[in-house]
């Protein structure tokens, strides 16, 4: 699973993320890192362009 399926299923804390992003810098994985962590294009461009929080935000509102 990714991070943001996860993440969605409230089974990690947002936090987790730094692990995602360490786990994928450690790896052979040829992916890019938001693919790897599951984000939409729109995720990836608030969390660039604006924050971390910005993509805290917007995953939180697609959580079950």
């Amino acid at each position: 699973m990714t991070f943001k399926e996860k993440y969605l299923a409230g089974e990690i804390p947002f936090e987790a993320i730094d692990d995602f992003v360490e786990e994928w810098n450690n790896s052979d994985d040829d992916r890019r890192l938001a693919v790897f962590l599951g984000l939409n294009t729109e995720e990836e461009d608030a969390w660039i362009d604006e924050s971390e929080e910005a993509l805290k935000a917007l995953l939180d509102s697609q959580r079950k």
